[in-house]
């Protein structure tokens, strides 16, 4: 197994919803073993502790859009961050809400070009999060952070996105709550979406093989985004936008083993954790070991390849 320097980024974002607790995320994260497993495994660690999001001021281009200015300020941070931990290692953003996407998929872009290789992302989650500031209705920013990075309209004051990831190098899994006007915006792109009713009929490897398949093609850098809610509430209920119908655990397992045969991932989130929801860290301690699979934790050694 090669080995490798993973970045730990704290990200307590809170500003992407209006229910308060992701900001306790990290910590979680790091009370539930995660550097300590990573390290388990031959990887090095390096923790670069809770960052805190650049201060601004831009005003709002909608009275609905909750903690617009803060929102900005975690992207540039966690932009900057991002892009200078890729030049070191593997950086794994430690959320927080899925808003802080936006900063980490935008850094991750940005150093991609800067090395002329493609950007693809893997976004694993119940919503597609495909919304712009002008298309919400609930004004939470957590809902946007695609539709930033793939370039929709609409985000005056957040980093301009120079390098959008192309429709078709983004790939979402997991979906089952999508919204009427994110389903019509969604329907008119190359995104590459599967809903659960395609997992149910077909599984969860077929999907996400072909997707692997073209990054390697590309010869891609991989960010996957992986929000507790990809995961049925059953298994982790310490999220605060709970869909049943989620994913088993052994198919989020067999998602983390897959990305790690392949050697594809450069960058990770782990997104949306609530430990105010929580029932004695279940929800935490599965993330951490879903992130272990993800660099290597396995129960036999086999021959690893690259779809």
């Amino acid at each position: 197994m090669t080995q490798k320097h993973c970045i730990l980024i704290g990200a307590p974002v809170d500003s992407g919803k209006r229910r308060r607790g992701c900001l306790m995320g990290p910590d979680a994260l790091r009370t539930a073993g995660l550097a300590e497993s990573l390290n388990e495994l031959g990887h090095t660690t390096t923790d670069m502790g809770n960052l805190a999001p650049e201060p601004v001021n831009t005003p709002a281009p909608g009275e609905q859009l909750y903690a617009w200015e803060e929102t900005i300020g975690w992207t540039r941070t966690l932009s900057q961050a991002t892009q200078r931990a890729m030049t070191d290692g593997v950086p794994i953003l430690l959320g927080g809400d899925h808003s802080l996407s936006a900063g980490s998929v935008h850094g991750a872009a940005e150093y991609a070009a800067s090395i002329n290789r493609p950007q693809f992302v893997l976004w694993l989650d119940a919503h597609s999060d495909f919304h712009t500031p002008h298309s919400t209705s609930s004004g939470n920013l957590h809902g946007t952070p695609v539709g930033y990075f793939a370039g929709r309209p609409g985000f005056e004051g957040f980093p301009a996105v120079t390098h959008p990831v192309p429709e078709e190098n983004i790939c979402i899994i997991g979906l089952r709550s999508v919204d009427a006007a994110e389903r019509d915006a969604l329907q008119a792109t190359r995104i590459h979406r599967h809903d659960m009713r395609e997992i149910d009929e077909h599984g969860i490897l077929r999907p996400l093989t072909a997707f692997l398949e073209k990054v390697i093609a590309a010869n891609g850098m991989l960010h996957v985004s992986l929000d507790v809610d990809f995961l049925d509430p059953s298994v982790a209920p310490a999220v605060g936008t709970t869909v049943p119908g989620g994913t088993t655990v052994r198919e989020a397992h067999l998602v983390m083993e897959m990305l790690h045969d392949s050697g594809l991932m450069t960058s990770l989130d782990l997104v949306e954790l609530n430990p105010f929801l929580d029932e004695r860290g279940r929800t935490a301690s599965l993330l951490v070991d879903l992130a272990a699979s993800a660099f290597g934790r396995r129960i036999f050694d086999r021959p690893t390849h690259r779809y």
